[in-house]
C-alpha cells in the first residue's frame, strides 16, 4: 500500500522544528456567545430538537465563525489545524437527530479549514500547514456499562463504532484531510474501533495516511476512564503504527509530563501533547486557570527534556496561548530519538512484557469450558457471577494471562464469549491481566476481540485450511491489535515429529512476516 506524501513532508519539517498544533475550537466558540438561531441557521430553522452546543453543525450553519477561529490559530503559529469534527459521528449526532448530516459536516469542516489557510496572513508559508481530521471518542463507551446495576450492558457495539468512524473518516478524506486524529480517548476499545475503521478505509483507497492517536486521563490516577495505564494503552494500540501518539485534555501540562515522558520511553513513533490551560476555573474568561505565559512556561520542561515532536493546547487555551508557546519553541530544536526495540508485550488494564527478566508466564485455564467441568456447569446454568469468581481466583493465584474458551456443542459460543467478557470488564482485579481468546471457531474469536480494550492473544490459528485462510485470519487478528498462537497443523494435519513441527512453524512465521 502506498503512503501519502504527507509522511515525507512531516518527516522533513520535524527534523527542523517541534511542530505547533492549534488550540481548542470549543473555548473559542464560547467567546462568540452564540444563540440557538446561530446553530440552526436557515437549514434547520424548524428542527424538532435544540441544537445549541452542537458545535459541529456550525460547519454548515455558521462556517465563517469556525473559519475565523482557524485563522486566529494559524496566524498565531499553528502548523496543524484540527477540523471542527470532534462530535461529527452518527453516534454523537443521534442525540440531535442529525445523523443524516454527518457526511456534510465532515466534508464542510475540511473546506472551512482550507479556506482559513488560504485567507491567513500573507507572510505565512501555507504549504507547511496541515489539516488533521478530529475524531472524538463519541458519547458512548464500549467497555463500560451505562447501568451500574447491569455491568454487562452496553449502549454501543464495536461494529456500530466501526461503522460510525468509517463514515466520518471517509468524509474527511473526501474533503481532503492530511492527517487523522482520533483524540481524547477515555476508552481504548472505542479507539480500537476507530483504528479498525481507518485501516478499512486505507485498504479501500489503497493509500495510508498519517494517524495521530491521543489519550486522556481525567484525573491524577494515571489511568484512563476505562482503567488502563499509559503503558497498557500504548501496547493496546501500537499495532496501528501511528505516526505520533500523545495526550490531551483532562489535566494541565504540569500534571501530564510524567505520563508523556513514559510514552516517549516506550513508543516507537513521534510524541505530542496538547494539555489544558491548568485546572478549571469558572471565574476565568476561558474557564481555566492558566494565562498564556503560564501554559508556555509549564510546557518548557517538555522541550528541555526532548520529550515532544508536536505540541498544542486543549481546553482553556486560546490563540494567545499558542502564540506564547510559539515564542518558547524558537529556543529549541527537536532531538531525534534512537529506534526502540519492541518486545513481545500484551495488556489488560496493565502491561505485560516478555523480556530477559520476565520470561515465564502462567496462563490460567480454569475459564476454559473444555478444561474445567465446574466452569462449564456454571456457564450452562448461566451463573456468570460465580464464573467470574473463577477468573478472579486465577489472577489472585498468580496467572499472568487467563484463557477463555466456550467451545461446547450446547452453547452459543459467540454469545457466551461476548457476555462473559463484557461482565469481567467491570472487575479490575480480573481485567488487569491480558486475555487469551480461545476457540476453534474463528467467529467466536472475532466476537471476543470486539470486546477487549487491551492487547490480547488469540488461541489459535493454523495452516490446516491452507495459506489463504491462514493469512486472512492473521490479518483480521492484526487489525484488532492482538497477538496470536499458531498451532503446528498444516493441510496434512497435526505435526507429530520435531522436524515437521519446526517446518510448519517456520512456514507460518515466514508467511506472516512476508504478508504483514
Amino acid at each position: 500500500m502506498k503512503k501519502s506524501k504527507v509522511f515525507k513532508e512531516l518527516d522533513r519539517l520535524c527534523r527542523d522544528e517541534i511542530m505547533l498544533m492549534d488550540g481548542p475550537l470549543g473555548t473559542m466558540v464560547q467567546k462568540h456567545k452564540l444563540q440557538e438561531e446561530d446553530y440552526r441557521g436557515d437549514l434547520l430553522k424548524n428542527h424538532s430538537l435544540d441544537l445549541k452546543g452542537n458545535n459541529e453543525i456550525l460547519n454548515i450553519t455558521r462556517p465563517n465563525i469556525i473559519k475565523e477561529i482557524h485563522k486566529s490559530y494559524i496566524n498565531s503559529g499553528s502548523k496543524i489545524i484540527e477540523t471542527n469534527t470532534f462530535g461529527a459521528t452518527s453516534i454523537a449526532q443521534s442525540d440531535y437527530k442529525l445523523e443524516h448530516l454527518v457526511e456534510k459536516m465532515n466534508i464542510e469542516s475540511v473546506k472551512v479549514a482550507k479556506d482559513a489557510i488560504d485567507e491567513s496572513n500573507s507572510d505565512i508559508d501555507k504549504s507547511k500547514i496541515f489539516i488533521a481530521g478530529a475524531m472524538g471518542p463519541t458519547n458512548r463507551t464500549a467497555s463500560i456499562s451505562p447501568d451500574v446495576e447491569d455491568p454487562g450492558k452496553r449502549n454501543v457495539t464495536f461494529d456500530e463504532l466501526v461503522n460510525a468512524y468509517y463514515i466520518q473518516a471517509k468524509s474527511l478524506l473526501v474533503g481532503g484531510v492530511d492527517i487523522f486524529l482520533p483524540e481524547t480517548t477515555f476508552d481504548t476499545l472505542n479507539l480500537k474501533a476507530a483504528l479498525f475503521a481507518l485501516e478499512n478505509l486505507f485498504e479501500e483507497v489503497g493509500e495510508r495516511f498519517p494517524v495521530f492517536i491521543s489519550v486522556t486521563f481525567s484525573d491524577k490516577s494515571g489511568r484512563t476512564l476505562s482503567g488502563q495505564t499509559i503503558r497498557a494503552f500504548w501496547e493496546s494500540i501500537r499495532h496501528a503504527n501511528p505516526y505520533s501518539v500523545g495526550m490531551n485534555c483532562g489535566l494541565g501540562a504540569d500534571s501530564l509530563i510524567g505520563y508523556v515522558k513514559e510514552l516517549k520511553n516506550y513508543a516507537n513513533c513521534k510524541v505530542f501533547c496538547y494539555p489544558n490551560a491548568g485546572l478549571p476555573n469558572p471565574l476565568s474568561d476561558t474557564g481555566y486557570d492558566e494565562l498564556p505565559v503560564d501554559t508556555a512556561k509549564a510546557l518548557t520542561p517538555y522541550f528541555e527534556n526532548n520529550i515532544l515532536d508536536f505540541v498544542g493546547g486543549c481546553c482553556g487555551t486560546t490563540p494567545d496561548h499558542i502564540f506564547e508557546i510559539s515564542k518558547v519553541l524558537k529556543k529549541f530544536k527537536p532531538v531525534s530519538s534512537s529506534p526502540k526495540k519492541l518486545l513481545p508485550s500484551f495488556s489488560g488494564l496493565e502491561p505485560l512484557e516478555l523480556n530477559n527478566i520476565n520470561n515465564f508466564f502462567v496462563i490460567g485455564e480454569r475459564t476454559n469450558i473444555t478444561g474445567s467441568p465446574k466452569f462449564c456447569k456454571l456457564i450452562k446454568d448461566e451463573n456468570y457471577e460465580e464464573a467470574m469468581e473463577i477468573a478472579k481466583q486465577q489472577v489472585q493465584n498468580g496467572a499472568h494471562i487467563i484463557d477463555i474458551n466456550f467451545d461446547e456443542g450446547m452453547l452459543d459460543g459467540e454469545k457466551c464469549m461476548q457476555k462473559f467478557l463484557n461482565l469481567i470488564a467491570s472487575d479490575p482485579d480480573i481485567i488487569k491481566v491480558p486475555l487469551m481468546i480461545d476457540s476453534s471457531k474463528f467467529s467466536v474469536i472475532e466476537s471476543g476481540l470486539k470486546c477487549i480494550q487491551g492487547r490480547g492473544i488469540v488461541n489459535s490459528i493454523s495452516l490446516k485450511e491452507g495459506e489463504e485462510e491462514f493469512l486472512k485470519q492473521a490479518k483480521i487478528i492484526q487489525k484488532y491489535g492482538a497477538s496470536v498462537v499458531v498451532m503446528a497443523f498444516d493441510e496434512s494435519g497435526q505435526a507429530t515429529e520435531i522436524e515437521s513441527k519446526v517446518n510448519i512453524c517456520k512456514r507460518a512465521y515466514d508467511l506472516a512476516n512476508s504478508k504483514s
